[in-house]
């Protein structure tokens, strides 16, 4: 069955801002959107147990401005990642995605996330059920192997099981994890990174849409990855430095970029601050995924240092915004 994509339809997967635990909340997809339209968002990793049997609304929570957004999923049973992957089709999202690459303790130990490299089969049959129960696409996220794996081998295999099992869009780290010895912070710095392999991998399979993942920090590297690959994911540094990445990312599909500079996106964002306050919200809820907009640019400690001490210190509405805009004026002050 060929899925009608929203994502395909506008190349949104060309740049992507990879799954991040603890950052890529609501709140930071909002942000990252108000800076490009086009890129596509993902979700904090969801495991397929928590959204079947717990609090699905609270855990898919997303609002329509977020678009194009996919939801990622952990687990190894194929029945409940069926399940998960149509419930989060039924709550709007545009793409469901499976992790088979994330390295931590807590991951393993659900036999889901990078140990599932070393089950190729398994995974196939996870994506099988999925796609058969998805009315949206189904992807998958891995890496070039784990631990002693040859990745050479394991690879092509691992992305052949995936395309026989109807998978069309794959996200490659090109890192291996390992997944004794090293911690999850280690895995995303250590193991080295291999470009030139995930790049042959779209020379092997021309007929799927494949990303690159890992150590990509400027938009000039995506704009490089771009002319082997489809897509490029990227992930700390868009968070950290949302304008770098984000700011000008539009232009990868030809268009212009909603804000000429951060100064001129941190005035727009003040209106998303401001109805996050009046929601009832917190100041550094929204805040702590600002802190970087200014990353290398005049103003950028006092910015910091204004939204991460005075946001703990407002004590209503009024005072929170009080602090934004000191903020503000730190970065539209005269260098």
């Amino acid at each position: 069955m060929v899925l009608k994509s929203f994502i395909n339809e506008n190349n949104s997967a060309r740049l992507s801002v990879a799954p991040m635990m603890d950052w890529t909340d609501s709140l930071c997809r909002r942000i990252h959107r108000m800076l490009s339209r086009r890129a596509l968002l993902y979700t904090e990793m969801v495991t397929a147990p928590a959204l079947v049997f717990g609090d699905r609304a609270k855990l898919l929570a997303h609002v329509a401005t977020e678009h194009p957004v996919a939801l990622q999923l952990g687990g190894s049973d194929p029945a409940q990642l069926a399940e998960a992957a149509r419930i989060g089709a039924d709550h709007g999202y545009d793409e469901i995605n499976l992790n088979v690459g994330c390295p931590s303790d807590r991951v393993q130990s659900g036999c889901f996330g990078a140990v599932l490299m070393t089950r190729p089969a398994l995974v196939a049959e996870c994506v099988a059920a999925m796609i058969a129960a998805s009315p949206v696409e189904v992807t998958v996220k891995c890496r070039i192997g784990v631990d002693d794996q040859d990745p050479e081998t394991v690879l092509p295999e691992f992305i052949r099981l995936m395309r026989e099992a109807g998978v069309r869009r794959l996200t490659v780290h090109a890192r291996k994890a390992w997944l004794q010895g090293l911690s999850p912070r280690e895995n995303r710095e250590i193991p080295p990174l291999d470009y030139p392999l995930v790049h042959r991998m779209k020379s092997q399979f021309p007929e799927l849409h494949l990303s690159i993942n890992g150590g990509i920090a400027s938009l000039d590297a995506v704009r490089d990855h771009l002319g082997a690959m489809d897509g490029v994911m990227v992930g700390r540094a868009a968070y950290h430095q949302p304008w770098d990445i984000l700011g000008q990312a539009d232009r990868l599909w030809g268009a212009e970029p909603p804000f000429a500079d951060p100064v001129a996106a941190a005035g727009a964002l003040r209106e998303l601050v401001e109805r996050h306050l009046a929601a009832g919200g917190r100041l550094h809820q929204a805040t702590r995924h600002m802190l970087g907009l200014f990353h290398g640019r005049p103003g950028a400690r006092g910015w910091r240092r204004q939204l991460s001490e005075g946001a703990s210190r407002a004590r209503d509405r009024a005072e929170a915004l009080a602090v934004y805009d000191a903020a503000l004026a730190e970065v539209m002050a005269p260098a």
